[in-house]
């Protein structure tokens, strides 16, 4: 295995990790920053207020982002696999 080899595998695992974790975290900065606009119109400054409406949410786009995330992460072992059993 090559030097170049090994760069296009991380650049592959660094594209499939960011592809996988951008829809939760996505959903959880626009939950995030709604919530924080509602606390600044209603001037209720309660800590605890954004984190049960975020950890809900990020919890339901788990449920609804896992199919999409175990064939990403399950397509990028696939071709490692494959690519460590031909050698290059």
């Amino acid at each position: 295995m090559t030097a170049a080899d090994t760069l296009d595998i991380a650049r592959e695992a660094l594209l499939t990790i960011l592809m996988v974790s951008a829809p939760v975290m996505v959903v959880a900065l626009s939950v995030g920053l709604i919530i924080s606009l509602l606390q600044a119109l209603t001037q209720i400054q309660e800590a605890t207020l954004s984190f049960v409406p975020k950890i809900l949410a990020i919890f339901g786009s788990l449920l609804i982002f896992l199919p999409f995330m175990g064939a990403s992460l399950g397509t990028l072992t696939r071709e490692l696999f494959q690519r460590i059993a031909t050698g290059g």
